[in-house]
């Protein structure tokens, strides 16, 4: 039965691991919990499916020793195509001695590592813990979107406006400072208002530190 504690079961995990028996034990065990997951026998195998990062990819599970081409080196290959591990999580699984090996996969972005032999619900609670850091980095790309599609909306006069607007300016500073009129402020801050379908200052701070937390920089 899925811990109702985890993350919804609708994630698409991957594990490349070069040790058949232990990639089918981990795929069982993953399957048994509800999720949906692509084994891969090889980095090289990994890299020539190389799902690009949908919505529902939820982890990559890899193994720190490999032929060919270990984990890291498949870390540094992925982040080369583009890949953020801080918003896709990658889990490196370590033999004994690869201590050194997995500080530097974490310093490269890896959101953590286990030892091998580790116990099913470690690894189940670290999975956990990295789906809930790729379903908040969903979030904010979302809101980020979100954020810069409202403010395409808006005419370049009344963006600058937003803009001082959001970082609490009254109108008569923002007259000034654009060298326009009070009551032009006030009509350029009203079509930004219905623009954008808030009623506030600061719900408009808050979209435009989404779409640019340095757009209400001083």
């Amino acid at each position: 039965m899925h811990d109702v504690s985890l993350p919804a079961p609708d994630w698409h995990l991957h594990v490349v691991d070069d040790d058949a028996p232990f990639r089918r034990s981990l795929v069982f065990l993953l399957e048994s919990m509800g999720w949906q997951v692509t084994p891969h026998a090889s980095a090289a195998d990994f890299l020539a499916a190389c799902p690009s990062p949908q919505d529902t990819f939820g982890c990559l599970l890899l193994d720190i020793r490999m032929p060919q081409m270990s984990g890291l080196e498949l870390l540094r290959a992925l982040v080369s195509r583009g890949w953020n591990p801080e918003e896709i999580p990658v889990i490196f699984l370590t033999g004994h001695g690869d201590v050194e090996l997995a500080v530097q996969a974490m310093k490269q972005g890896a959101f953590d590592f286990l030892e091998k032999p580790f116990r099913d619900q470690h690894l189940l609670d670290v999975i956990g813990a990295a789906l809930r850091q790729r379903a908040a980095a969903l979030h904010r790309g979302r809101r980020t979107r979100q954020a810069h599609d409202a403010l395409t909306r808006l005419s370049p006069r009344e963006s600058e406006v937003a803009r001082l607007v959001a970082r609490g300016l009254p109108n008569r500073a923002i007259a000034q400072t654009l060298d326009i009129s009070e009551k032009t402020v006030h009509i350029h801050r009203q079509r930004v208002m219905d623009k954008l379908d808030i009623g506030s200052a600061a719900e408009l701070a808050r979209i435009m530190f989404h779409a640019d937390p340095e757009a209400l920089d001083d």
